[in-house]
Order: C-alpha cells, then structure tokens, then sequence
C-alpha cells in the first residue's frame, strides 16, 4: 500500500466512521478477529494433519508416517516459536509503594475508578512522557504483563492533579466498560504492528507461513482502524477530564506541548553547549530541572511556544491529533499554568526522588561524556581552523572555495555571527554558482529565515549533486508545510521517501554480492592499476586476486568496485585465520579506490571464482 493510498484509505474510512460509528466499529472488529482466525487456521490446519498422521501411525508403523509425523512436529514447534514474538520489556527504574506511597495512592486511586488492570511493575525513566506498555509473556498469544512509565521530567514539569490528568488518559487505553471495544482495537493495532516488525527482523523458518499474509493485513487494518485510533484519543481525553477536571486536562495537554519544546529548544541545547567551553559535564540537569523551568521559562517564551502549538493542524496521518482538535473536543482553551518552586508532582515520589534524581545525573554524565569529550575536542579544531582561515584573509591569501565555505560556517557556529556567515556565503555564491555546498548552505539558511529564494537555491545544489537531494527534500517539504503549501509538501516528502528507498538499495547492493549479479571489466587507467598490483604483490598469502566492476540494477548509471581474493590453493586447506590477515592487510591498502566491496572467495564463495575469471578485463 503507497502513502498516497494508505492517506486516501483514511479520508473516506474517517467519513464512514463518523457517518455510521457502530457499523464501522464492527468492521474494524471483525477485520481484528481476521487476523487472529487466519493464525488460528494455519496451527490447526498444521496440529489436524499432525492428529491424522498420529492415528495412522497407531494401526500401522510405518517409516513413512512416523517420519512424517517427526517433521510435522518440528515443523510446529518452528511456526510456534516464530509467533512466541519476544518483547523486552520497557526501560526504567523500578519503584514500589513503599518507597513513594502518595503515587502509589493516585494509581490505584485512578486504576480502581476506571476498572483498569493492574500493573505489575511501575517504572520511572528520564523521558518526558508517560505510558502504558503491555509486555505479552506468551507472544503473540497475549498474557500481558503491564508497566506503567513516567518520566522524571514530567513529573518536574507538571502539578499534582496535572499529571493526574496524564495519568488517567493513559489509563483510559486500559480501562473497561465505556470504550472497551475501541480500546481493544487500539491495542491490536499496536499488538499486529510490533508482530510485523519483530517477523520482518527475525530468521525463522516458520516465518514464512504469516509474513505474506501479514504484509497485507497489517498495513491495511493500520489504515482500517486508523480513525478508530484517533477517537480513542479523544476518549482518553475525555476520561482525564472527567476524572480530573475539563480546566486541568487542558493545562496538562498545554504544558506538555510548551515545556516539551522549552525542554527540546532551550534546557537541553544550553546544557550541551556547555561543552564548547568545559573539558567535562560537571552539573546535574535532572536536580536543577525544576529551577531551570521556573527561572528559564518565562512567560513570553511560554506563550510563543503555546501558539506555535496551537497552529498545528492535524493530518491524515495523524492518530494523536493537534493540540488545537484535542481541546476543542473537550470545550476548552489553553491553559499555561505551571506549577510553582516546590509543588511539582516529582513530590509524590516522597523519599525515592533524591535516590531517582541523583540516579539518572550520574547516568547522564556517564553516558554523555564520550560525546561530550568529542564535542569540546572538535570545537577547539574549529577555533584553531577559524583562527587560521582569518590570519590567511588578513595577510591577503585566497581560499579555495572549500575552505571559505569553512570560514563562513565557522563565523556562524564560533563567533555566533548568523549574518556575517550569510553575507560570506552570498559572494561565495557569485564566485562559484555551480559549487553544490554553497548553494546548500546559502539555500539552508535563507530558508530558515523564511526566505523564498532559498527554494531555488536548495533546488539548485539537488541538481549539481545528487548527494544534496534527501536533505534538500527536507528542507523543501518543510518550508512548503510552514508555509501552508500542503501538496508542494506531500510532494517533497514522497521525493524524500523515494530517494531514501533508493539509497537505501544501493547501500544493500554495495554490501551484498550474489552469483547473478552484473559483472564487468574494471576499467581502470593504467597508472591506477600498477599502483594497486603493487600493493597486491607486497602482501604475503594471496593466492588469486580478481578486480572487477558491479552495475547496479537499483541504479543503473553507477557501479562500483569488488575485489575479491584468495588464499587457498586446491591442494590446501583452508585457513579462516589466513583469510582475516590477508583481508585486513587489503582494507589498509591506499590504491584500492574507495567504496570498493572486499570478498574472499575460498569455500563457500569458490562460484565466484568462476564467473570473474569469464570477465575480459
């Protein structure tokens, strides 16, 4: 199904649901218990034949059945332990009610008023968000284990009975009695999703059984039971504010939505920052998280955020609507109301938030640190290339058009100057039009400042260098979506997908080599060619060397190298570790022209030995 179909599926099937709810709603159910039939028909169909051949064997013993019945029962056993899908569970830090009793009180308070199952484990991580996670302990065949999730700096960023609002709408996917069936779906479509995912990944023979059948349901009961994924939305939200109160579920869905981009946009890029100017992080984000929101987020910036929000339209593939659909829905408008210094809900934790806090800075540190380390590193290359690039300009010297594209970047990200780099890149832009780096950068940033021209200019660089055409499909489906152009949007955006399929199956072919593959002479020039078969004749145990080109089928106008060697003659053994010498002394090699695929081909790949020596050339 093509996003152009799964997007038209769900106009017309949203007509249908709000049109007629119920009929819809037994389409989606019915389409559910397809799936599940289709399974429960391939194991019977496996298990009856299983039976038939066992009660033939019971009259008679022969060799025939009985070796039947051995393969049957492997065979069982392989499509079972291909539907026994593994789901780890979820990460984060385990608490238990006797260590935060006031949270545990809010959950079960909430669980009990909703007839929500109960959880067998809750965890606090350090995202900002919160959720349920069904873990299936038999696969595919249910019996879940439930965890509730809740991110510390949710918690820190929200009142009491805000996330109490959180919490109750992520109990409503749960709950019984009133939007049962829909929340049942809900949690198929999640179920079939991470099914398909998990068989798209794994080996198993019995695989194949259920992916055909798989690779058309899934994508198409995703689309089903689109519409019916965003009303469960809308009712978990109507949940949180009839728990709660229609005044809190609004501020908890306007906080969400302005502290995550204050959270995204400012806390974390100036901690981050920091590392151009110190050599390691020696500060706790998750302790000073609650000051920083209270001293950091200021009221305008708030509000800017919370219209920035509010602008978002919902899409068609969209199962979580804007903010602006899901307060309309409740009758309410956005509310910014944050909580003050010392009445965040991290207070429910009681005793277990210093442990939890101090837990996840110590984590923090030590997980950022090598990028951290890297960071600081890269940014005292720049200053010293930046200090040379100007002391170059000054004594009179001109840069090649690399090295002044370098500068101008340099005079943005060092010397924080934005405008100073435009201007440098403007002249570099009428010194060398048809250089595609310049025109990317240029193109970039008059986009980013919301200027037309810079659609042409990205344009531009896409047609000088194929290697600028997933990023320009980027920017250009962006700078259309701002800009209320939708289909201009749509548009890029399905160029982006296409380029990335594409390159995608280039990278496979350059990192696969089959049989068939289209092979041809090198080609290379003579000077090139010494160089790498003196190299070659340096290293110690090559027996055969073969060096030949490979077209693409997934692109036909680009080929790339294969080398392929060996270290076994027919009288030999052969010898792994000789093998891993040889290819390591070959990687090393300064003639081998880059991209090049390096294969040995002793043992199982000697069919290829064959096919390159029938190559001229």
């Amino acid at each position: 199904m093509t996003q152009d179909q799964f997007e038209a599926m769900i106009v017309r099937l949203d007509h249908q649901a709000k049109e007629r709810p119920k009929s819809y709603q037994r389409k989606v159910l019915l389409l559910s218990l397809l799936g599940n039939a289709y399974i429960a028909l391939v194991l019977s169909l496996v298990g009856a034949v299983l039976v038939a051949l066992t009660l033939i064997s019971a009259r008679s013993i022969n060799a025939l059945v009985v070796k039947g019945i051995f393969l049957l029962v492997f065979f069982l056993w392989v499509v079972l332990r291909a539907l026994w899908v593994k789901v780890e569970p979820p990460a984060g830090t385990e608490i238990h009610p006797g260590q935060a009793p006031e949270l545990f009180v809010l959950i079960d308070g909430l669980r009990k008023q909703l007839g929500a199952p109960r959880f067998h484990h809750v965890l606090i991580d350090d995202d900002f968000n919160a959720g349920v996670v069904q873990s299936p302990r038999l696969g595919i065949f249910g019996w879940p284990r439930n965890y509730l999730q809740i991110g510390l700096p949710l918690m820190k960023s929200l009142s009491v009975e805000q996330l109490k609002a959180v919490l109750a709408h992520e109990f409503g996917h749960l709950a019984r009695g009133h939007g049962s069936v829909s929340n049942w779906i809900y949690r198929q479509r999640l179920r079939w999703a991470r099914l398909f995912a998990m068989l798209e990944t794994t080996e198993s023979f019995g695989r194949f059984m259920f992916q055909p059948f798989l690779k058309w349901f899934v994508p198409y009961f995703n689309a089903y039971s689109f519409p019916l994924a965003r009303v469960n939305e809308y009712q978990a939200d109507a949940t949180s504010a009839r728990l709660t109160s229609r005044q809190t579920a609004a501020a908890a869905l306007t906080s969400v939505n302005v502290i995550g981009s204050y959270l995204a946009e400012r806390y974390w890029p100036q901690i981050h920052k920091l590392a151009d100017e110190q050599a390691r992080p020696a500060f706790a984000p998750y302790f000073d998280m609650g000051a920083g929101l209270a001293s950091g987020l200021d009221e305008a910036s708030a509000l800017t955020w919370q219209a920035q929000a509010m602008s978002r339209k919902t899409t068609s593939t969209d199962t979580h609507p804007a903010l602006q659909d899901r307060l309309a829905a409740l009758g309410a408008n956005p509310v910014w109301d944050p909580p003050t210094v010392g009445q965040a809900a991290d207070q429910l934790l009681g005793a277990a938030l210093p442990g939890l806090t101090e837990n996840f800075d110590q984590r923090w540190q030590a997980r950022i640190l090598p990028s951290w380390e890297a960071r600081h590193e890269e940014v005292k290359r720049h200053r010293e290339l930046f200090a040379s690039l100007n002391s170059r300009v000054a004594d009179g010297e001109t840069l090649t058009v690399l090295e002044a594209t370098d500068r101008a970047l340099l005079t943005e990200m060092i010397q924080n100057d934005p405008e100073g780099c435009l201007a440098q890149l403007r002249q570099l832009n009428v010194q060398a039009p048809n250089d595609a780096g310049v025109c990317m950068h240029l193109g970039r940033r008059l986009l980013s400042s919301n200027d037309s021209s810079g659609f042409d200019m990205v344009k531009r660089a896409m047609q000088l260098s194929e290697n600028t055409i997933a990023d320009g499909c980027v920017l250009l489906r962006d700078y259309c979506f701002k800009n209320d152009r939708p289909e201009e949007a749509k548009n890029w955006h399905q160029h982006l997908l296409d380029r990335v399929a594409l390159e995608q199956g280039v990278d496979k072919e350059k990192n696969t080599l089959r049989i068939d593959d289209n092979f041809e002479g090198h080609a290379l020039e003579s000077d090139a060619l010494s160089a790498l078969q003196a190299q070659l004749k340096l290293m110690p145990g090559l027996h055969r060397v073969f060096f030949v080109r490979k077209r693409l089928k997934t692109a036909s106008d680009k080929t790339f190298f294969v080398l392929a060697f060996g270290v076994t003659g027919f009288w030999q053994r052969h010898n792994k570790q000789r093998a891993l010498t040889a290819l390591q002394s070959i990687q090393v090699a300064s003639a081998i022209p880059g991209g090049t695929l390096i294969v040995n081909v002793d043992k199982q790949n000697k069919g290829f030995v064959r096919k390159f020596k029938s190559i001229p050339g």
